[in-house]
Parts: structure tokens; sequence; C-alpha cells
């Protein structure tokens, strides 16, 4: 075999006419004697009884002047109309196709057959009688917005007459690995750049895609009647036949199967054909054998003549897409999981009614499409641009384009649905998981309920080794889940990673064993993330020592939701305590590490009332783990002065007056100054006044402010949290005092 077999349109053709397949055809579209054609087009439309009519005075051609479009007159009752009904203004003006004339101008009423046929002009005022508009939803998807259109009846006859082909037998199959196909080749058939869609699969992932048992019977079972719908679209195109006839012998063809696969097969068709032509045209100036089949096709020079055939290529192309556009739409819809919606919901009730004539004017528009590549490689050596015909395939695609759009809506509607009932369900899975009654063997269950863990994504980054890794390295270990927003103050960050480092320096002790998880709540009302919400958490993320979740999408909206219902979590961050099994052990532990570190572990509630039945008030309570030279004077038996404030005239009076009383008193007395609970800035430059003045020691690192108003505030709430918030606790009383004092004036 040569040539074209190591090109990629060439694989995707290859593997829709697998070799093991029933007898394929012909590939000659004109070639007499293939499975499944007659010569005699019409004949092929079982129950449709149709008439040639060639008066010469209407403007139609007669059969037998082929490449030219002929005019279809059928009995009546099957959609078309007499020629000489005065009650439709003398003509049915249609898409181009349905086998009426065309019209070139509708401003001036002009109506033309394909070019070399006759044309007549229409004076009667009853021709404006054509252009109906219907107000259901249903005509306006099946009617564009330019041009001419179907009158109301004939849409009804022509829809009641595809409906009627549609006999399934309950066969289902799965339709993507035949689309698959059909988008690599009509993706890379084309010979404009801009058309080149992503997600092109490379040849081996089509190939394994394709190559698998199952896909591999389902392309046999289908290969004949692929191939027996190519050679309809070519024959018939060739012959100039009525397109309406044309897609109605195709829906014939495919009356057993659903409507999705009506669509992809006869999509694959269209693909086996147009793919061939842009095969040809790719390699035919490098490979022999193509070039010899080029010349039969008179490929050469169509290809020398690509300025004056843009428009018809620019419309092929915008209508290619559109038409892909609707296909995968349509499947979308069949690959619905009716576990989560069912039929009768408006959304996709709605869809349904719409779905055969989204097929029909698809389909429709493939034997247009034909029909062009038929005319420009049997067109000699006149390549003039033709108007009408790009204005007939543009005004197709403009059609399929609002059936398209309305199509998407819906398809949108559903998933919105299913994304509900599936959130609810996660919701509820959820609350079984960490149902405190439950056992598990270890956290792994919790965790993947948690962090989103497909699609072979690793969804931890190792803050120590930045690289990517999987929840395993969790496995049956204590994991302390932080949970915060993007806003994570420095101050605290810090904090947070002084004691995680500390407890890493002794990592053999028994309160170094547990892991720390970033797991960060973002809004998922505005995804994608805007680039500065993605950009501050990248930051965030990469100053964290511990392990954190990849993306923040993983953390999914029923989990968020769990995280504040069930967890509370609300805008401050919360440290949430997993046992090696995931079970809870304390639905918010921060309090516990900012008052004891590490020395809290395993940061079990019990853990904490025992901590505390240890604790007395004194200084070292306060101040330890902030501040080692003022743990050095607890030591020394020095009187020591906390005080406060932000008001240097009273701080310089308060400290003059302490001195002198200390002097005369000889005792040995320290002062620390530690601020206010908020006013930072303010707090900061008095800070600065004091140490320059040598007024008396005072934290220069204004986290260790933050630390020692934050730790009183954690004493507070880990009171609260255990229940021991009540006023006859005199611990409680002095916390409460101190952090009055931090929203007051001076104080010491």
């Amino acid at each position: 075999m040569t040539g074209p077999i190591n090109n990629p349109a060439a694989l995707a053709q290859a593997l829709l006419h697998n070799p093991g397949a029933t007898q394929a055809l012909n590939n000659n579209p004109t070639a007499a004697g293939n499975h499944g054609v007659t010569h005699k087009p019409h004949l092929n439309n079982p129950g449709v009884g149709q008439q040639l009519i060639s008066y010469p005075g209407v403007g139609q051609q007669h059969i037998n002047n082929p490449g030219v479009g002929q005019q279809l007159i059928s009995y009546p009752g099957v959609g078309q109309q007499h020629i000489n009904n005065p009650g439709v203004g003398q003509q049915l003006i249609s898409y181009p196709g349905v086998g009426q004339q065309h019209i070139s101008n509708p401003g001036v009423g002009q109506l033309m057959g394909v070019p070399g046929s006759g044309q007549g002009s229409i004076n009667k005022p009853s021709t404006a009688q054509a252009l109906m508009r219907s107000p259901s939803d249903s005509r306006a998807l099946i009617r564009g917005d330019r041009g001419s259109m179907l009158s109301m009846s004939d849409d009804n006859v022509m829809m009641n007459q595809i409906l009627a082909t549609h006999a399934p037998d309950g066969r289902e199959f799965d339709v993507r690995p035949l689309l698959y196909l059909v988008e690599d080749i009509l993706n890379r058939a084309t010979q404009h750049v801009d058309f080149l869609v992503k997600g092109t699969l490379d040849e081996v992932e089509l190939e394994e895609r394709a190559q698998a048992a199952n896909h591999i019977a389902m392309l046999e079972a289908l290969t004949y009647t692929i191939d027996r719908i190519a050679c309809e679209l070519s024959y018939k195109a060739l012959g100039g036949c009525d397109a309406h006839a044309t897609t109605t012998a195709i829906f014939n063809l495919l009356s057993s199967y659903t409507w999705d696969a009506k669509l992809v097969i006869s999509l694959s068709a269209f693909a086996l054909n147009y793919g061939e032509f842009w095969l040809l045209a790719q390699i035919y100036s490098t490979n022999q054998l193509a070039k010899s089949m080029a010349v039969l096709r008179q490929l050469p020079s169509l290809l020398e003549h690509t300025a004056p055939l843009k428009p018809r290529f620019d419309a092929l192309n915008s209508l290619i897409r559109t038409m892909m556009d609707v296909t995968r739409c349509v499947v979308q819809f069949r690959e619905l999981p009716l576990k989560y919606i069912s039929p009768d919901a408006p959304a996709l009730a709605t869809a349904m009614t719409h779905i055969p004539t989204a097929v029909y004017w698809t389909i429709r528009s493939m034997v247009a499409c034909a029909t062009q590549i038929s005319s420009l490689t049997s067109a000699g050596h006149e390549f003039g641009i033709s108007t009408t015909e790009s204005w007939e395939l543009s005004t197709l695609a403009h059609k399929l384009r609002n059936i398209y759009e309305h199509l998407k809506q819906q398809l949108n509607y559903c998933y919105k649905h299913i994304e509900e009932r599936m959130d609810v369900e996660i919701y509820q899975m959820l609350l079984a998981i960490f149902d405190p009654n439950v056992l598990h063997i270890d956290n792994m269950k919790a965790l993947k309920a948690l962090i989103y863990d497909k699609d072979d994504k690793l969804p931890l980054l190792d803050g120590a080794t930045k690289r990517q890794v999987s929840l395993d390295v969790l496995r049956r270990k204590n994991v302390l889940l932080l949970i915060s927003s993007l806003e994570f103050a420095n101050d605290e960050l810090a904090i947070l990673e002084q004691i995680y480092n500390e407890s890493r320096i002794h990592a053999t002790r028994l309160e170094s064993q547990y892991e720390v998880v970033w797991i960060p709540i973002v809004d998922h009302s505005i995804i994608p993330l805007p680039e500065e919400m993605q950009t501050k958490f990248e930051n965030l993320q990469s100053t964290m020592p511990w392990y954190s979740v990849q993306d923040p999408l993983f953390i999914k909206k029923p989990v968020i939701r769990f995280i504040k219902e069930v967890w509370h979590f609300r805008t401050k961050p919360i440290l949430v305590v997993l046992d090696p099994q995931g079970k809870v052990v304390s639905p918010n532990a921060i309090h516990m590490m900012w008052i004891w570190g590490s020395t809290a572990f395993p940061f079990t509630s019990l853990r904490e009332e025992a901590l505390w039945r240890e604790e007395t008030w004194r200084l070292d309570l306060l101040v330890d783990g902030i501040d080692p030279t003022v743990l050095t004077w607890i030591k020394e038996e020095k009187y020591i002065f906390l005080y406060g404030g932000d008001d240097i005239e009273w701080i310089r009076r308060f400290v003059n007056s302490a001195r002198s009383v200390a002097s005369a008193s000889r005792i040995a007395l320290e002062m620390v100054y530690v601020g206010k609970s908020n006013k930072r800035e303010q707090v900061k430059k008095v800070t600065g006044i004091i140490n320059a003045e040598k007024l008396s020691y005072a934290w220069q690192d204004q986290a260790m402010v933050w630390f020692f108003w934050s730790r009183l505030e954690s004493m507070l709430f880990s009171k609260i949290q255990l229940g021991r918030g009540d006023d006859q606790d005199p611990m409680l009383q002095q916390i409460k005092k101190l952090l009055s004092y931090g929203r007051e004036g001076g104080w010491a």
C-alpha cells in the first residue's frame, strides 16, 4: 500500500473502511452496480409517489441533463405543492436544494434555478404569502432569519414524512468512537487553518480509541450502511437530485437507528467522501497514485483557482463546523445520565421534540455540502464566484446555527439540573462518610470524598518537594485539614509555618506524627478562576511547606457546602483534624494550635480538655511560643508589666512613673509593649517611637503582636467550644478582661 496510510486523515478513513467488515462499496461514487444503489434515485423512497415535471416554461430542467438541479414535483399529500396552485402564489419558495428554485436577490423577487436553468420573474402579490412564520418555538427552530423558507403546512408534512421513517429496532451502541473518527477526518480535511479545532486526537490516541474490540465490531456492522449513504450522497449530488428527496432516502436507509446514530452514521458517510477529496488535495503533489487520481477528479486545476473559490470554501467550512456542533450536541443529549434527569424534565422534553428537526436539517446540510463538492469537481475550468451557491450554504449554516443554539441552551439547562441532583447526592454521601458512628478501615474514603481524585490527576502538591503526589501519602495518618479562603493573613500563615517547622525538627516524636493539607475555598460561580485569583492561589501555595490541593477547583461545590454547614467554616481559617481512620476528632483545632502548638497532638477534644486542666492563669500561658526573652525574665523572677494602647503621651507618663516606683522600691522591673488587637499601623508607629526613645521593650515583629492577641481569642473560643464558657471560670474572666483592654486606650 502506498502513500496515504501514514496520513492522519487517511488513518481515520482506513478505520472507517475496516477490512473485516461487510464488503465495502466501490469508492467511486458515480459507478453503477454499487450495493444498494439504484440508477433511479426516486424509486428508493417507498411510499412517496413522485413525478418529474419538465415544462420548459416553468424553468425546470430534464433529468437527463446531468449536473443541473432538477425540479421535483410530487403528488399532493407528500409535502410538495402543484406548480399551478394559485393559493401559494404560483411558486413555493424554500431553502435551496428542496427541489424548488433559488432566489438570488430576495429584494428583487427574482427566481432562478441552478445556473444554466431557465428563469422566470414573479410579479404577483401572492408570492409574499410563501414567506410565512409560525409563532411556535418548533417552527422558529427550522427557519432562519434570512432568505426564503418552507410554508408552515409544508414544514408539518415534511417532518411528518421524516418521522414516519423512524422505526428504531431497540439496538443500542455507543456512537462516540465513530464520532471521534469523523471529527478527526473533518478537522484535518480542511485546508483552512482557522478550522482546525483544539482537541484533535493524535494518531496513537485515535487508533487506540477506535481499535477497541467492541468498537471494531461496531465499525464492521456499520461499514455497509456508511458506504451506501456515502454513495447515495455522491450519486444524487452528481445527478442534481432534489435535496429533500435525497435526505428522505437517507432517513429510509437509517430507519432502524436512534436519532443520534442516524446523525453520526450520516456524518461518517459525508466525512468519507469529504476526507477522500481533501486527502487527494493534500498529497497529490508528492504521491504518484494520488496524483493520477487527483487528475481524474480535476483537483489540480481546482486548487489553482482557490482565490475565486474562497467564498464557497468559507461557506462550506462554516456549515460543516455547525453540522459537527449539532451532532455533538445531539450525542450529548443521548449520553445524559437518566439517573439524575428524567425524560419528562422540561429542558430534556423540549430538546427531544426538536432533535428530529435538528437531525433532518443537519443531514440536509450534508447533502448540500456534497452537492457543492460535486459541482467543484465537475465545473471544468469555470471556477467563477457563485453568489447563489455561497448564499445557499450560508443560509443553511444560519438555520442550523439557530437550531444548535436552542439545543445547546436546553443542554445547559439539563447539565445544571443534573449537577444539582449530583451535588445533593454527594452532600448526602459526605454526611454518611463523616457520621461519627461509622467506622472506616483507613482515611482514604474520607479524603477522596473531600478532594477530587479522578481523571488520573495527582490532587496534591508536596510543599517540601514541590512535586505532585497522590492521596496515598496520607494513608493511615493523622491529617489536619487547613481550610481557608484565598484571603489568608500573612501573620497567621507565618506563625502556623513556624509551629509546623518546629514539629518537623523532631519528626520521630509522637506529637510530630501528623500531616497538614491546605483546602482552599473559592467561589465556583466564577469558573474559570480570574487570573488574579489564580495568581493569588499560586503565591499562597508556594509559601506553604505542607501539602496543598493542586487546584482549588478540586474542591467541589457540595464539599464546600458540607464544610460550611457541618464544619461551620465562615471566613477565618479552621483546622479540622482527621484520625488515621478518617474520623473527625476535632472540628477546629486552630485554637489548640495557637495555644499549645504541636504539644496538643493528636488535637482531639479530649486532649484539649486535659491541657486546660493542667493550666493556671500565669504569664507563661500568655507569651509561651511568642518571645523567649520574656520567658527568660520569668525564670529570673523579675517583675513584668504588660501594657498597651496607642496614646504615646499616656505611654510616656506610664513608663516614667513605673520606672520611678521600681527604682524607689529597688525591684527588677521589665515592661513589654503588646499594642492593641486592632489599629495595626498605629501600633507599628507607636512601637517605633518606643524603640527610638528606649522607653521599654517592644516587639519589632508585628506578627508577634498579632499572635499575642490571637492566642487570647483562641483561649476564649477554646473554652466556649468545650462548653466551658460560663462566667464562674476565673481564668475565663481574666481572658475576657485582657481582651477588653485590647480595644480600649492605655492600659497596664
